[in-house]
């Protein structure tokens, strides 16, 4: 591990117990910098709800910390966002955000529309799948973003236990994720949940960054950030343990095409042959090719938008 890093993980990974909550209300209110807290979600309504409410009673209720929960929703065909709304969030499609602009599945394309429609100076993602929320996980990364000046974007971390096995989750990010980061940009080498959904950023720098649409949008932000702000501005904060829905083995298949088209991109801007995935799956006649195309489009940094430039002047 570079020296670098090592100095990183001494002085830029904490824990949550390391900022009280009272400590980072304080400097909350000492800044009076707003907090928005996004939640992407695509029939989910098993889950939204119960973060929604763990988020609204501990975070708005109890103690003035988020301003606003935005739960934006991309095409469910389940009850998510009467579920969503009904647990207090603000509820918005993500076709009605930007309409010039055709939207495109992926859960970086929705991440990408929400600074349009939300206002904090901090921008705090959260996945909706995730089962017994802790609102730790919101506290936890937006507290450097308000006691540390020279932090801009925050990382969760945590374990992620499959079958009740702990720490045999993230199976992607082991296996095609962590060896891109350690090969090819190593300073990142010390994010231990480099793809996990939970992070937080100021909004001046996420309306700077390109946005890949689909599940390459964590491993191309991670790059995107240290290349314009530098490692020293990136950090990670211990949550506790995550658990949530995990998707098959052709599902995380997908996943990691996807997630080193985006490294690729970054590596050389050139065209790839063949940017598409044949996985095979058992039918009648045996076994039969399926392919799918992993080619990512990316969308242009917000601040490059005219619509956007446009609600800010007024």
């Amino acid at each position: 591990m570079l020296e670098e890093v090592e100095h990183w993980l001494a002085t830029r990974s904490w824990s949550v117990t390391d900022r009280p909550l009272h400590r980072i209300l304080s400097a909350k209110q000492r800044t009076g910098r707003t907090i928005s807290v996004v939640l992407p979600a695509l029939n989910e309504e098993e889950t939204v709800g119960d973060i929604v409410a763990v988020v609204r009673h501990d975070l708005m209720e109890q103690i003035p910390l988020v301003d606003e929960i935005v739960v934006v929703d991309s095409g469910s065909t389940d009850r998510t966002s009467e579920v969503a709304a009904a647990a207090g969030a603000r509820v918005v499609h993500r076709d009605e955000i930007l309409p010039r602009v055709p939207a495109v599945p992926g859960k970086g394309e929705v991440l990408w529309r929400s600074l349009l429609v939300t206002g904090g100076d901090i921008v705090c993602f959260v996945d909706a799948d995730l089962r017994e929320f802790s609102s730790d996980f919101v506290s936890g990364i937006v507290g450097p973003l308000l006691t540390e000046p020279g932090v801009d974007l925050v990382k969760a971390m945590y374990d992620r236990p499959l079958a009740g096995a702990a720490g045999q989750g993230g199976r992607v990010t082991e296996l095609m994720a962590r060896p891109l980061l350690n090969l090819h940009w190593p300073q990142l080498a010390g994010f231990v949940q480099p793809l996990g959904g939970e992070y937080a950023a100021r909004r001046s720098l996420l309306e700077q960054l390109p946005f890949p649409v689909g599940y390459g949008v964590e491993l191309g932000m991670l790059v995107d950030a240290l290349h314009l702000v530098g490692l020293d501005a990136l950090a990670q904060v211990d949550v506790g343990v995550r658990k949530h829905r995990h998707q098959d083995g052709q599902a995380l298949g997908r996943m990691a095409a996807e997630i080193y088209r985006t490294a690729q991109l970054r590596l050389a801007r050139g065209h790839l042959v063949r940017p598409a995935l044949t996985q095979f799956e058992r039918g009648r006649n045996g076994f039969e090719p399926r392919t799918y195309s992993v080619d990512t489009e990316e969308r242009p940094p917000m601040a490059e938008i005219a619509e956007y430039a446009d609600r800010k002047v007024a």
